[in-house]
């Protein structure tokens, strides 16, 4: 399994960390009253389905706080989102979403701030246990009041608030 390296990530754009905040932020205030907690890219999963190789999630929602190994959790969060970026864009796509599909995580959003769309995936399982992800929306300018979670639909994140780059 390829892996990104360290020096791949300073290519990233304010940009692409200001999604992260909003999100965080937006999602955050709501929350806190429940047994979930929203995290941005400063927490790392480290799960046995993906052989106790660490993953950093840009977002994440997790409401299991005590699955932890020293800094790693090891609970399956329930929302994770990536914010693309040309470095990560392949592995965000493709090892990244297997591995949350494979770990069994419930939805999966790839924001891409360049062209200003979130792509709403929802993972599943075939009769013979194998897991895949299907495209339930996109959501871009055009139909941005559909932008919506899947698993926590009491949580509200605007597509403008989501992508507001002020």
């Amino acid at each position: 399994m390829n892996t990104v390296p360290i020096e791949d990530m300073s290519k990233t754009y304010l940009e692409h960390s200001m999604v992260i905040y909003n999100f965080v932020i937006k999602i955050g205030n709501q929350i806190k009253d429940s047994l979930c907690r929203v995290f941005g890219d400063s927490v790392q999963y480290q799960w046995r389905e993906n052989d106790d190789k660490i993953v950093i999630p840009d977002v994440s929602i997790i409401c299991n706080m005590r699955d932890r190994k020293n800094v790693s959790f090891t609970g399956i969060p329930r929302f994770v989102m990536e914010v693309l970026s040309d470095s990560t864009e392949a592995y965000d796509r493709n090892e990244k979403m297997q591995i949350y599909c494979k770990v069994g995580v419930s939805e999966y959003w790839i924001a891409d701030w360049r062209k200003k769309q979130v792509e709403i995936y929802l993972f599943d399982w075939n009769e013979d246990d194998t897991g895949y992800a299907y495209l339930y929306k996109t959501v871009s300018e055009t139909n941005k009041e559909e932008l919506q979670l899947v698993m926590f639909p009491n949580f509200k994140i605007t597509f403008d608030e989501l992508f507001d780059m002020e």
